[in-house]
């Protein structure tokens, strides 16, 4: 009689756990917004997610620590004309915020450390190309100021959001709407996946699709597709009854897959959370209320099921913490932001050990703050893997540093005369803004402060009277 043999793995045992309730965000309007993004942004400072806004699109932006009941009025960020479909958070700069919209603009916005006293306005820039909505936005992993946003009019722009102008443009690449897209680790190539069923596998630089394979997933609904560690490109879509289907492709070979396997029958588009440090892939369906998760190895099936987090509330959303936001003393190795109808609350995977030491195999070096590269090396044809860093003493957020924009003076063609090139009228709006919103700041601070030290006298006087009245 043989012996079951069970498969080593250091994740075998991971768990999931909802924080507590004084842990939650409560009291926040999720957008109803019928759209396939994550509507939720995290980071090690900040969380992000998109809101209900009346005349408009928004959302909000919370410090990771103000946990509890959000204040009704608590300053948005507001500044598009219409909905809000996708926010994400600059890997090289915890400050910088991106937003896309069905106005057609792309939004970058730089968010202060102290809690502002009004509504945000003003973006740092607003970047203009698309024709229609803009659904999806991605930040280059390893080139500074480098931004990815693809729209309903089946483009892919990529921005230097240091200049706002064009890097490149991939007009012709996708016949329909783009449904996901993803970057490999050094931002190389990127993967796609379109309503006509096909995944791409491009190169940006060259515009030119380096591979691709018809029906991945037979299914008419959306597919998604990421880039994991061993260079394969992980898959969730459907099959032609409608099941819910996840598949693991080899790029040089895309005539059959490494792996494929049906789930169940839900509606909900699986978005997948790929953490390579680990090799876990986590899948959240919208809708659904549970998290499943799979660790993908070089050793057949390929695609090993670990564990299902479940839960009694549907999920609206869904924001992933980078590894360097996490908690490595608990040995927590991935943490989620479940959007419901009306709070944010934090889930922890956390893979249980009794020691108390920093546990080396859980936590090797990660990416970090830093750029590896320029945006203009970046188009160049350079290519950097990320800057990583060590989480053995914790990730302490770097203190506030200013995204600065120098707008190119597009009128003017001449090469410029000098060594440096003086403001472009094009900024001087720009600054002027900048200045006034200071300013603004600062008289509003001042009046709080006022206000404060009036209620400090009061009290103290009332104090005083108390004191007479008791001798």
């Amino acid at each position: 009689m043989s012996r079951r043999v069970v498969r080593q793995s250091k994740f075998r045992h991971v768990f999931g756990q909802a924080a507590k309730a004084d842990q939650s965000y409560e009291d926040i309007r999720v957008s109803k917004v019928t759209w396939d993004s994550s509507f939720c942004a995290v980071n090690p400072k900040f969380l992000a997610i998109i809101v209900e806004a009346g005349g408009g699109g928004a959302f909000i932006v919370l410090p990771l620590a103000k946990t509890g009941r959000v204040d009704k009025n608590y300053p948005l960020v507001t500044g598009h004309t219409a909905p809000v479909l996708d926010i994400d958070w600059c890997p090289h700069n915890d400050n910088v915020i991106a937003s896309a919209s069905d106005d057609t603009t792309v939004m970058v916005w730089q968010i202060p450390d102290y809690t502002p006293m009004r509504n945000i306005t003003e973006p740092i820039i607003t970047l203009e190309g698309h024709s229609k909505r803009v659904g999806i936005l991605s930040w280059h992993p390893t080139a500074r100021n480098v931004l990815l946003s693809a729209g309903g009019d089946n483009v892919i722009i990529i921005w230097n959001v240091g200049t706002g102008e064009v890097l490149l443009s991939l007009d012709d690449v996708h016949p329909d709407v783009i449904h996901s897209v993803c970057w490999n680790s050094n931002g190389s190539l990127l993967a796609t996946t379109c309503k006509d069923k096909t995944l791409r596998i491009i190169d940006p630089r060259k515009g030119q699709v380096v591979a691709e394979r018809f029906a991945a997933h037979e299914g008419m609904r959306p597919m998604r597709a990421v880039f994991t560690r061993q260079g394969h490109i992980f898959t969730t879509g459907f099959t032609r009854m409608s099941q819910r289907e996840l598949g693991l492709w080899d790029p040089n070979n895309f005539e059959e897959p490494v792996a494929l396997q049906e789930m169940d029958t839900s509606n909900g588009v699986l978005l997948p959370f790929y953490d390579r440090d680990s090799s876990i892939v986590y899948l959240c369906g919208k809708g659904d209320s549970s998290i499943r998760y799979f660790e993908i190895t070089d050793e057949p099936p390929f695609v090993h099921y670990l564990n299902t987090f479940s839960s009694k509330e549907p999920q609206r959303g869904m924001g992933f913490m980078p590894k360097r936001g996490l908690d490595v003393s608990k040995c927590e190795i991935a943490r989620f932001y479940k959007l419901h109808e009306r709070k944010c609350e934090p889930i922890v995977m956390t893979v249980p050990r009794k020691s108390d030491l920093f546990q080396d195999d859980l936590y090797p070096d990660t990416p970090g703050p830093e750029p590896a590269l320029e945006a203009d090396e970046w188009l160049s044809g350079q290519d950097a893997e990320p800057v990583l860093i060590s989480l053995r003493d914790g990730y302490v957020p770097p203190k506030h540093r200013e995204l600065r924009v120098t707008k190119r003076n597009i009128l003017d063609v001449r090469p410029p005369a000098g060594p440096r090139r003086s403001q472009s009228a094009s900024d001087a709006p720009l600054s002027q803004r900048t200045l006034e919103t200071l300013l603004e700041e600062i008289k509003a601070l001042r009046e709080q402060v006022q206000a404060q030290e009036q209620r400090i006298t009061a009290l103290e006087n009332m104090l005083c009277e108390l004191v007479d009245g008791t001798d």
